[in-house]
């Protein structure tokens, strides 16, 4: 029988410290407010029937304001779109919230306007789910993303962590597309 060797106090302190924080890491995604998510996952929702949202992308990014998720102002305006990088850890259907993005029109810049919103996450393990929200909700998910290429496309400076990212697209024109 081979003899097991206690660790020394201060090192099961720092490993069950660094378990514990990694653990509050993983699920502070989880813990967040989950009506915020609820507010967002319905400004995604087609109407049955239509090609508008159930809920309003504006109401929902207010709620993200509010509770310090994003600035007062958007980090970006480019075109008819707003772009709003989150300040702090925030999941969407099991996923790292890392921008949200509302498109609308206050004043006609000579484009093509496509109400709606969308959103960009940095993927943790399997992205079905978010998959079978596109097809049901008629969104277009685009995976994997260049996140900082697309962040330099709309002049948006940020350094983000290295990983898989993907983007959820619920505006209008994607709505109105062919259905598969």
């Amino acid at each position: 029988m081979q003899a097991i060797t206690p660790m020394p106090a201060c090192r099961t302190r720092r490993l069950l410290g660094s378990l514990f924080l990694a653990a509050c890491a993983s699920s502070a995604l989880a813990a967040a407010d989950p009506g915020l998510e609820s507010g967002l996952i319905q400004a995604l929702h087609l109407k049955k029937g239509t090609t508008q949202r159930v809920g309003t992308s504006g109401k929902a990014i207010a709620a993200y304001m509010r509770e310090g998720y994003v600035g007062k102002h958007p980090d970006q305006r480019f075109d008819y779109t707003d772009y709003y990088l989150l300040k702090k850890p925030a999941g969407f259907m099991g996923h790292a919230l890392v921008l949200i993005e509302e498109e609308y029109i206050t004043q006609y810049i000579g484009c093509c306007v496509s109400p709606g919103a969308g959103v960009t996450l940095k993927v943790q393990g399997s992205t079905q789910k978010l998959q079978e929200f596109a097809i049901a909700q008629r969104c277009t998910l685009t995976d994997p993303v260049d996140i900082g290429h697309a962040l330099s496309e709309v002049a948006i400076q940020a350094r983000l962590p290295q990983g898989h990212y993907a983007s959820l697209s619920c505006r209008e024109r994607d709505a109105e597309r062919e259905e598969p």
